[in-house]
């Protein structure tokens, strides 16, 4: 019996497809909106794969542009979300997809909306796939696991600079604010590093892929406000030990060093080599003594 000859891969975007959407309505790419729109078919397929999204999923996906990587997330998850600020990709999104993908028009949503802004979505999303902007990525990452707890894993393309900064672990030369927060709510980890060539126009640094996984934030009785807020104060200067960091925040570095030791921290460590449920023992140390 001849075995059955596979399907061909949907078509995905190429650099034409790309530039002849974009002279069709008229927009150039702007550093403003930080847009480099992925060109390359292969690198979408990667990016999919490696954020590992299932076919009964919901992905929610943050500046789509063009549509490059919403074609492929269309052909490997149930539904996709879209948040899109620029109007006019907005506007011309879901006539894309109706035209490259017509039988999954229908699981297609578009926000026209900032991401930084969103606090509802028309479904709730399972998983976070995106290129996101690079001026705007750690707190479009931070906003939306803190808004979606629906999100339960994902992949983000961002600066590769900033996905070291993302996936670091205390003692990395990288580890700081973002690594601290992004771990409260997720396990984050580099799943990769994209060339410059595969978009339009062509970023003059490398981009990371960031996969992460949510978990349950440390147990603790502060709130994320209390923990995220000592965060902030023990990197606001890193050079100093946590004692004479944290004097501005517990009111005196007597009474950062009472909070610290309380903690079981030691004083005289740095803010770069403690991890998150360091951070919540500290905000809790200091919550029971106000």
């Amino acid at each position: 019996m001849t075995e059955p000859i596979p399907a061909a891969p949907a078509p995905l975007f190429g650099a034409t497809d790309i530039r002849r959407l974009a002279e069709e309505i008229g927009i150039r790419p702007t550093k403003t909106l930080g847009q480099n729109f992925v060109i390359d078919g292969n690198t979408i397929r990667r990016i999919v794969t490696a954020a590992g999204v299932g076919p009964a999923e919901t992905v929610l996906e943050v500046g789509p542009g063009l549509g490059s990587l919403t074609l492929g997330l269309l052909d490997a998850a149930a539904a996709v979300v879209a948040v899109e600020i620029d109007p006019v990709l907005a506007a011309k999104l879901p006539e894309t997809v109706a035209q490259w993908r017509p039988a999954a028009a229908g699981s297609f949503h578009l926000v026209h909306a900032d991401a930084m802004k969103v606090t509802e979505l028309p479904v709730q999303p399972t998983a976070l796939v995106a290129n996101l902007p690079y001026n705007v990525a750690v707190p479009v990452v931070l906003h939306l696991l803190q808004h979606f707890p629906s999100l339960q894993h994902g992949l983000v393309m961002v600066q590769d600079e900033v996905a070291d900064r993302l996936a670091a672990g205390p003692g990395s030369k990288t580890y700081g604010v973002p690594s601290v927060k992004a771990a409260w709510y997720s396990r984050m980890r580099k799943a990769g590093v994209i060339g410059m060539n595969v978009f339009w126009p062509a970023p003059k640094i490398h981009s990371g892929l960031v996969a992460f996984t949510r978990h349950e934030p440390p147990a603790t009785t502060a709130t994320r406000e209390q923990v995220f807020a000592v965060v902030d104060a023990a990197f606001a200067q890193r050079r100093k030990t946590l004692r004479a960091a944290l004097a501005g925040w517990a009111g005196g570095a007597p009474e950062a060093e009472r909070c610290l030791v309380a903690a079981g921290v030691d004083p005289t460590a740095r803010g770069e080599v403690i991890d998150v449920a360091a951070f919540a023992r500290i905000a809790e140390a200091k919550a029971a003594r106000s």
